[in-house]
């Protein structure tokens, strides 16, 4: 199983110069990939503070592609629905190439009624607008000249360039909880991703329904990445009732192998859903403090 860790991206933590510390400091130790989230708006009256001050991620992963050099950089995820297939296309070709070839493009659905308010989106039949969302992003990157005719998108005959630095494209790991979600991943995409509020000790259970569409679809499952977004809470020991990436740092580094036996090819440790480090009353600096000794203790062994 392989190990990434993600930058600060929520709270008073998520500064460039914290998100290039931790991003140089874990290709050093040979982590594989290090990731950002996607948070446009809250709501004004939410009591909810896991998505305080958060950047753009995909101008961050810009950012820090030209502060790293080998490291992989992915976003999990950027929400389809507030994105044409053209400008998504041309962003994420874009980054392609600035990172020479490092991206990582987890793409979701969306969930939150004013973020979809906010750009103007329907959140009606978010699964039949990410198909054809799919194949016209797809077509915009690997042929020459392509059009796209759909119900929900439509573009005349187009050239875009530059194509990828990946062939034929970008990774793209499909996010999403519900069943009809994970089998769209296993048909359409090179892997699924994992959401924060995944239970953890059953995390198996939708490997295997993406894993079934895969095959269903004609496709190798053992070909797809299954990555888990690790939510770490770092702990006293022996917390009663403990949940996985729970707990003390041997306690959470132990969690690994049972995620890896459940099918999880790739895990990336996210310190931002902790509200010790990330709340309105952390600092800062203490948060970096636990980042630096996380990212020592859950490098990747060789």
């Amino acid at each position: 199983m392989q190990i990434g860790f993600a930058v600060p991206v929520a709270g008073g933590w998520a500064t460039p110069r914290n998100q290039v510390e931790i991003a140089q400091r874990a290709e050093e130790l040979g982590y594989r990939s290090v990731w950002t989230l996607q948070r446009l708006v809250n709501p004004a009256d939410s009591t909810d503070l896991t998505y305080r001050n958060v950047p753009d991620p995909l101008l961050t992963l810009a950012y820090l592609a030209g502060q790293t050099s080998r490291i992989r950089l992915g976003v999990a995820v950027v929400n389809l629905p507030f994105f044409s297939p053209a400008l998504l296309a041309k962003q994420a070709v874009t980054l392609d190439h600035l990172s020479g070839g490092r991206l990582d493009l987890g793409l979701g659905l969306g969930w939150m009624p004013e973020e979809f308010a906010a750009v103007g989106a329907p959140m009606e039949r978010r699964g039949a607008r990410a198909e054809e969302f799919l194949a016209a992003l797809r077509s915009l990157w690997r042929d020459e000249v392509s059009a796209y005719e759909g119900e929900f998108y439509r573009f005349p005959p187009v050239r875009m360039e530059p194509k990828p630095v990946q062939t034929p494209e970008p990774p793209v790991l499909l996010g999403g909880t519900s069943e009809p979600a994970l089998r769209r991943a296993g048909r359409l995409a090179a892997g699924w991703v994992s959401s924060s509020r995944a239970d953890l000790a059953a995390i198996g259970r939708s490997i295997g329904i993406v894993r079934e569409a895969a095959e269903r679809a004609g496709r190798d499952p053992d070909a797809l990445r299954m990555v888990c977004r690790g939510a770490v809470r770092l702990r006293e020991p022996g917390l009663p009732g403990r949940r996985p990436l729970t707990g003390s740092l041997e306690e959470v580094r132990a969690d690994f192998a049972d995620l890896a036996e459940q099918g999880v090819t790739e895990l990336f440790v996210d310190l931002n859903f902790d509200p010790a480090l990330t709340g309105p009353d952390a600092d800062p600096a203490r948060s970096m403090a636990v980042a630096r000794e996380a990212l020592e203790a859950f490098a990747p062994q060789s």
